[in-house]
């Protein structure tokens, strides 16, 4: 169809309807030629027996009832190439870094085909993101998506920038790649991490693209879906393990309800649109390892929760659809800890086929289970330690609360550019573990004991 309409009935924000004179698809791509002779594009959003809804990418400004559209017949499609590694590309695909154009090896539709369960292949290699908190107690899986919920303020773009510098397969020599996509940040924050990306030399392995704060909300929607085409292309087509980061994953929901707004659909939680969970479930299952292919998508989603709410429908349901979550804390932020990762509420359901002998170390499940069984307790002891005072506990329990304090000081914190193996992640925790009494170490077998406690080592 290459037809020309100019039958728009009404433009209301991101949108414009217009009288329906053939038969279009959802999702189809629209060309919008405007009077000044430029031209938007936008796509099908909704359609019925006499009226095309239509979201313009770019905005409506400009756009009155004398714009003509044309449907192209075509879903968005991205330019896809292996060039597309070193680039910095805008939320819609173009370039930002002053580069030209990536020449296509193929078009690729950004929604994606759904992965087959049953093609899947359940996750079990190891991802080293050189931050103890993420693997020693909360391990993240090849193929996995693991979200981190963080609160405004707190420093969530530092750590997802330091698992992309970062993140490997240890003893691995298959080619790994980062996929970064921020949505709905200021130029400050774009301009922060393409500097950090060039200047640590990440960018070589990586491609980002940046949609700002003030380009369109219709944007942010195709922004992440993007960032996964050209994940599952690296992956899928040139066996590449590729580590997804997405954020912030609040700023995507927020354009969901405000596309949900102009077209007057009725809201669900909090205003949000009652298909927010089909709609993220979208993002977040495009991660996985099918049988076959050599290459795998791993996802880490960052969301803000608003208020610090947990509870919030954005964590909530995200909490549903992933496989576990890492929570950045405000308390630990305060104290002047980075990266403040609260292990207590954080949880990776799949760190279980991620570790142990062969893969990161024989002793990991126990060491892990025992410094956060000490941790747990250690911060309940504060909680008392504020009521009776110090010097009432009996000695054990003193013992433990200064393990808290050693987990939080030598443990949690580490630099930014700090990039621990899992050996020294491991050794740290032994470290921190030989302070305590060994009849309280009642998650650890005799043998790992004897194996890797400092005390036994230097005998």
């Amino acid at each position: 169809m290459t037809k020309e309409y100019k039958t728009i009935t009404e433009i209301a924000g991101p949108l414009i309807f217009l009288e329906k004179t053939e038969p279009v698809g959802y999702g189809e791509l629209v060309h919008i030629n405007l009077p000044d002779g430029t031209t938007k594009r936008g796509q099908v959003l909704d359609t019925s027996a006499d009226i095309v809804a239509v979201q313009v990418f770019e905005g409506t400004g400009g756009l009155n009832e004398e714009s003509g559209v044309v449907f192209t017949g075509e879903t968005i499609k991205l330019p896809v190439s292996k060039d597309m590694l070193g680039r910095i590309l805008s939320g819609s695909g173009e370039p930002l870094d002053g580069g030209p154009r990536i020449v296509p090896e193929d078009r690729v539709d950004v929604n994606g085909a759904s992965m087959n369960p049953y093609s899947r292949k359940p996750p079990e290699d190891f991802i080293q993101t050189g931050i103890s908190t993420i693997d020693g107690t909360n391990t993240l899986v090849r193929g996995q998506k693991l979200p981190i919920f963080s609160g405004s303020g707190l420093p969530h773009n530092e750590i997802a920038l330091q698992i992309a510098r970062q993140a490997k397969v240890p003893g691995s020599t298959e080619d790994f790649a980062v996929v970064f996509a921020a949505m709905g940040i200021t130029n400050e924050e774009a301009q922060y991490f393409m500097q950090d990306f060039e200047k640590t030399g990440a960018l070589e392995r990586a491609v980002v693209f940046l949609n700002l704060a003030d380009d369109p909300a219709v944007e942010r929607i195709i922004t992440p879906r993007l960032a996964l085409t050209a994940a599952e292309y690296l992956a899928y087509e040139h066996d590449m393990h590729v580590l997804v980061i997405l954020t912030d994953i609040t700023n995507y929901c927020e354009a969901l309800r405000q596309m949900g707004a102009a077209r007057e659909e009725v809201p669900g939680r909090r205003g949000y649109p009652g298909y927010m969970y089909t709609d993220l479930a979208s993002l977040y299952e495009r991660a996985g390892v099918i049988k076959g292919r050599k290459g795998s998508v791993t996802q880490f989603s960052i969301l803000t929760m608003p208020g610090d709410d947990i509870t919030h429908p954005i964590p909530d349901l995200s909490g549903y659809i992933t496989e576990g979550q890492i929570v950045v804390s405000r308390e630990l932020h305060r104290k002047g800890i980075y990266p403040p990762i609260n292990v207590l509420p954080s949880l990776s359901r799949l760190m279980n086929s991620g570790i142990g002998d062969g893969k990161t170390r024989d002793d990991h499940k126990a060491v892990s289970d025992q410094m956060y069984a000490g941790y747990a307790e250690g911060r309940d002891l504060r909680g008392l330690v504020a009521i009776v005072g110090k010097e009432a506990l009996s000695e054990r329990d003193q013992r433990i609360l200064e393990f808290a304090d050693l987990f939080e000081n030598r443990f949690v914190r580490q630099g930014r550019d700090e990039d621990r193996n899992i050996e020294d992640t491991l050794n740290v925790a032994w470290d921190i573990l030989s302070e305590l009494p060994e009849a309280l170490l009642t998650r650890v077998d005799n043998k790992y004991i004897e194996k890797y406690h400092p005390a036994h080592k230097s005998n």
